[in-house]
């Protein structure tokens, strides 16, 4: 079966994650002054505002740096950060995400290109699934593949994304998909990083977590703007594609 493939990362192109993550920030500071509190100690937190944040998030300070700019010390930083990981997934804070502006148009072009899309994530499949439920984006998803809840982790590391790449591949490829006109488009240097080593274009997203400037330094095929950018380069290829037949 021959047709273009895009493997998509969740959070970032499609998701937008940035008000879930400032949430969980802030009530993570919110958790280190109640506890400084019970302890008899007065802890004077500083909340950095959510552009302040999220730039931050995207240059890739760490998080314990966030925390000390916060007005947290030594073991105060680490039940902060701790905290973070117990509540980012909860349910409560996952309904802070938000699709990205456009992304729903993007995936239509894809759609009425007839494209695949195919979701290669850190997330769990059941959040991703309530989501595409929940924003009625169901359609646009050809397959999807996730995490273990219990494997779902805080960080984006390469390994894991490399991993689930390559299960997504296989796959496909036992499906009988072929494969030679394929994309892997993500936010963060673990998307690029996976396409790369199983030889796949790549296009960075810099409406995510990771800014131009830092993306820039993996070298992916493409730098785009957005999803619904990367989907409009992709149609425009698609039309050349057919005229040339």
């Amino acid at each position: 079966m021959s047709a273009i493939t895009v493997f998509c990362d969740f959070d970032g192109p499609i998701a937008d994650v940035s008000e879930r993550y400032y949430a969980t920030y802030r009530q993570g500071l919110d958790w280190a002054k109640t506890t400084a509190q019970a302890q008899g100690n007065d802890l004077a937190v500083r909340y950095l505002s959510k552009a302040q944040f999220w730039t931050f998030k995207q240059n890739r300070v760490p998080d314990r740096q966030i925390a000390h700019w916060s007005g947290l010390e030594g073991q105060q930083i680490d039940g902060f950060l701790n905290q973070v990981s117990r509540i980012v997934n909860h349910g409560s804070l996952l309904d802070y995400d938000q699709v990205q502006p456009q992304a729903r148009e993007g995936l239509d072009i894809l759609r009425q290109c007839g494209v695949r899309v195919v979701l290669v994530t850190l997330r769990p499949p059941n959040q991703v699934l309530r989501f595409l439920d929940q924003h009625d984006l169901c359609w646009a998803i050809t397959d999807l593949y996730g995490m273990p809840e219990a494997e779902a982790a805080y960080k984006n590391q390469a390994s894991h994304k490399i991993d689930r790449l390559q299960a997504a591949i296989a796959a496909q490829q036992r499906q009988g998909h072929d494969l030679s006109q394929s994309w892997m488009i993500g936010d963060t240097e673990a998307d690029i990083m996976a396409g790369q080593t199983l030889g796949i274009d790549t296009v960075a997203v810099t409406c995510g977590i990771r800014s131009s400037s830092y993306l820039q330094g993996f070298r992916p095929t493409h730098l785009m703007a957005n999803l619904w950018t990367a989907c409009q380069n992709l149609q425009q290829q698609t039309t050349l594609g057919r005229r040339r037949l």
